[in-house]
């Protein structure tokens, strides 16, 4: 399950946001470090496909795909020398899978910066700071490893230019390093190596900003997967019973509300894509990685069908659900066989044969 940990100043809206995406449960309360251990959740990712295909099947039980989230402890400025929470909040950036950067964009009378950029500003700063102690204790001990070892050697020049860059304040995410050299700095767990997005926080009297204070945040972020959206908004919509959520959300122009954007934006993000399978017993969500093949697919479901796999039956659902079920589907033709090469793709609906 992928994890997303929240990363923000005090009141930047990172409990609330926690509460509109998990039904509430934190705190969500004026004053710094009001969280002190992470709170987290766990969600349903919302897919009218998914539901769609149940409906077809009869399906006794529908079981969605899930995302982990994170509501971190709030960071200051000095978090990276133990300021705040210090070495507590940074460990729980580390056992994320993604970075979410919560920014506020109001002013409600509570202390610190209302600018996002400003508020990003100083995150940066301090994961970079961070991860430039990190990767020097790292570089001094390839160093010494690199009088008899040809592999350290190449990790001392790599951790060099990471260094040249967070010495600079510069996080590794828009360093300007390779996908291949950031992808070789990943033993090394540092905290900018992380996939980033952002949740830009709108004040309620501040809706038709969203737009505008989106497409700063984005350009500053290098077209970084941004969301803008009013959180306390969001937060007090999903305690409501489903039909008065939707008619507040579209009431306000806030559409779906915030978990369906959040969901995928962040699988998006991770490049993550869902696959189906689909019968009376159950009709369910898998992801998977982009790019990822049949078996490796199956595999998802249980290590023996990937180590049996034989071929997998494939339909794209909204195609099997045209045909009403896996019987017409078959009897018109438009299920395919596949192959262990088969790359799967977004949205097909699958039923796997292997042998163990």
């Amino acid at each position: 399950m992928e994890r997303f940990g929240f990363v923000g100043l005090p009141n930047a809206g990172k409990s609330s946001l926690y509460n509109a995406l998990a039904g509430g449960g934190a705190l969500a309360a004026p004053y710094a470090f009001a969280t002190v251990e992470p709170n987290v959740g766990v969600a349903k990712v919302p897919d009218n496909r998914l539901d769609q295909l149940a409906t077809m099947s009869g399906a006794k039980q529908t079981i969605h795909a899930s995302v982990q989230f994170t509501d971190i402890g709030g960071l200051v400025e000095g978090a990276s020398q133990g300021e705040g929470l210090g070495n507590h909040f940074l460990q729980g950036i580390r056992e994320s899978d993604a970075i979410v950067f919560v920014l506020r964009s109001f002013d409600d009378g509570v202390p610190g910066p209302t600018e996002p950029l400003e508020h990003l500003g100083v995150l940066e700063i301090e994961l970079s700071l961070a991860d430039l102690d990190s990767a020097e204790r790292q570089l001094d001990k390839r160093r010494r490893q690199a009088k008899g070892d040809a592999t350290a050697k190449v990790d001392v020049a790599l951790l060099e230019e990471a260094l040249t860059h967070l010495s600079a304040g510069t996080p590794l995410y828009r360093s300007g390093m390779t996908a291949t050299q950031l992808a070789d700095l990943k033993p090394f767990f540092l905290l900018t190596n992380k996939p980033v997005m952002a949740v830009v926080n709108v004040g309620e009297d501040d809706l038709d900003t969203i737009d505008d204070v989106t497409a700063t945040v984005s350009k500053e972020l290098d077209g970084a997967q941004v969301l803008g959206m009013c959180v306390q908004l969001e937060a007090e919509a999903a305690l409501m019973p489903i039909e008065e959520r939707t008619e507040l959300l579209e009431g306000l122009g806030l559409g779906e509300g915030a978990l369906p954007r959040f969901s995928r934006t962040a699988y998006n993000l991770l490049g993550l894509r869902t696959y189906f399978t689909t019968g009376e017993k159950e009709s369910r969500a898998w992801t998977f990685p982009a790019g990822a093949n049949a078996p490796q697919c199956a595999g998802v479901i249980h290590s023996d069908f990937e180590r049996g796999f034989i071929r997998a039956e494939t339909i794209q659902w909204d195609l099997l659900l045209e045909h009403g079920g896996w019987a017409p589907a078959r009897d018109a033709g438009d299920v395919r066989s596949e192959g262990k090469d088969y790359e799967v793709v977004d949205g097909d609906t699958m039923d796997f044969r292997f042998n163990v």
